[in-house]
């Protein structure tokens, strides 16, 4: 096994998709038991979602008279349709078109058949992976010419996060009314979870970092990141890495494909 090192600081299910994808392409690039690098989960947030009837009636009542909703990430579709209990398709008389921001969203929209039905919902996406963000949404449904003084945008998210969106669409004139689906709950700074990363050699690791607000949650572990290695899919997550004191920070493009390549580019130095 190599002495080097990656941490994977997704919540636990994602982090587990992540580190499965990057054993197998490693596998498949050549990398032997000895130059695979060992791979730590470390759930830096937990997504905790909503249960909360009146909430579910609220978001129902809303989605009928729609005209977009917008999904901020993969928990915030998984949470929301787990909360709803039904396809897309029951919610309003006619599928209600939705916005996404990157891949991983793509992909959970079609774990619940949306997109997917005979009669499918549109879906906006940037179509440059480069801008997979609130910029690059807000781009692709610019392109619509849509007069937003007439239109009504859900915005499902979780606690707290960017409002650059829905600030943007409230200026642009769309009636916007937002819902927290879940919430991030920090990972216990006392947590045993934390026990493993003490024991490597941070001069050797490569962190995976995915989420601004994980991040600062990381700059309060007191941990010797000055001689660690970061690697994040967004600037505003590179920008966060900085301010904590990682040694090194690489951006790459969104998308697990682009961490992964990453990734394998570290491990070759």
């Amino acid at each position: 096994m190599s002495n080097k090192t990656i941490v994977i600081t997704r919540p636990s299910g994602q982090a587990r998709q992540l580190s499965e994808a990057l054993q197998v392409s490693l596998r498949n690039s050549g990398f032997t038991a000895e130059s695979t690098p060992k791979i730590i989960a470390l759930p830096l947030l937990t997504i905790a979602p909503k249960g909360d009837g009146v909430l579910v009636k609220q978001i129902t009542a809303a989605l009928k008279t729609a005209d977009l909703a917008i999904f901020v990430s993969p928990n915030a579709i998984e949470c929301t349709m787990r909360l709803l209990e039904c396809s897309w398709q029951e919610l309003s008389s006619k599928p209600v078109p939705i916005g996404v921001m990157g891949g991983s969203s793509m992909a959970a929209l079609k774990n619940h058949g949306i997109g997917l039905e005979g009669s499918p919902a549109k879906v906006f996406l940037p179509q440059n992976n480069a801008q997979w963000d609130s910029e690059g949404l807000w781009t692709e449904l610019q392109n619509l010419r849509w007069n937003w003084s007439a239109k009504k945008v859900i915005i499902f998210k979780g606690e707290g996060g960017r409002d650059w969106l829905a600030d943007t669409l409230k200026n642009a004139g769309a009636q916007v009314e937002a819902f927290s689906v879940y919430a991030r709950v920090p990972l216990d700074l006392n947590s045993s979870a934390w026990n493993e990363i003490h024991e490597i050699d941070f001069a050797k690791s490569l962190w995976l970092l995915t989420s601004s607000e994980a991040v600062r949650h990381l700059g309060g572990a007191k941990l010797p990141l000055d001689l660690a290695t970061a690697i994040c899919p967004h600037h505003n997550i590179a920008d966060a890495a900085e301010q904590i004191g990682f040694g090194e920070v690489f951006t790459c493009e969104p998308g697990d494909d682009a961490l992964i390549a990453a990734s394998q580019a570290w491990l070759t130095i």
